[in-house]
């Protein structure tokens, strides 16, 4: 179970995941959206969707830093482990605060405005919960994880760190997950459980950029026939002789 677990099920998860999207966009190209309802009701929209957003924000960076750059790295440079869980306590729970207060105002409004809940399918429902799931046990971790570590109890850039990289080499080590405290096994599963997930739900807005709108003028001019008011369009009149009324 313990291989199934941390080494067989990541590499499922990311299957599903890069086919799942492949899929969807060649597949379902109108439906890669997040089906926006700001249409319904835009007041708490306003409030939630930056708090959620930017808290995601600095959770990733946490992330990456956690759990990409290697302890050897840091200790390179001279920070020790104490001050490193400091700086992770002080950028991680503002962070995550922010994201779970800005979920928690979302799906309020998505539970409490008729119409955007009337939008919200199963899908959505199950996302949000695994979503809400995950931030909580990874905020659990970073506490629970950062005063473990200064005690001297648990490290988990010892285990967990390591095993996530050794998934992108292929050589992932099941005995490093398998003796990481139990909130750090299910923050991991649930994470993947979650990659699975992503590409059949609104999430896949994620890899969506707006690059058009920097190129698209800001106002759209047309022009107009002199003599009967109607828009010709935003190119200028091939030359030839004029249509005959």
């Amino acid at each position: 179970m313990s291989t199934f677990l941390w080494v067989i099920f990541p590499y499922i998860c990311l299957a599903v995941f890069v086919v799942g999207h492949v899929w969807r966009y060649r597949y379902d190209k109108f439906g890669w959206t997040t089906r926006s309802s700001q249409l319904y009701e835009s007041k708490l929209l306003r409030i939630g969707s930056p708090l959620f957003h930017f808290g995601m924000l600095g959770v990733v960076l946490g992330h990456v830093m956690g759990l990409l750059l290697p302890q050897d790295w840091t200790d390179a440079v001279g920070l020790s482990h104490e001050a490193y869980h400091v700086i992770a306590l002080a950028g991680g729970i503002p962070a995550g605060i922010a994201a779970v207060v800005g979920l928690a105002i979302l799906v309020y409004r998505r539970r409490t405005v008729g119409p955007v809940f009337s939008a919200t399918t199963v899908n959505d429902k199950v996302m949000y919960a695994v979503l809400g799931t995950v931030i909580v046990l990874g905020m659990w971790n970073t506490i629970a994880g950062s005063l473990f570590t200064i005690g001297g109890e648990y490290n988990y850039r010892d285990g967990v760190s390591p095993w996530f990289r050794q998934i992108f080499w292929f050589q992932p080590d099941a005995s490093l997950m398998a003796s990481a405290p139990l909130g750090f096994k299910l923050h991991a599963f649930l994470a993947f459980v979650l990659i699975a997930m992503w590409p059949f739900t609104r999430l896949v807005h994620v890899f969506s950029a707006p690059l058009g709108y920097f190129t698209r003028p800001y106002i759209v001019y047309r022009s107009r026939d002199e003599r009967t008011g109607r828009a010709t369009g935003s190119r200028a009149p091939k030359r030839g002789w004029e249509k005959v009324q």
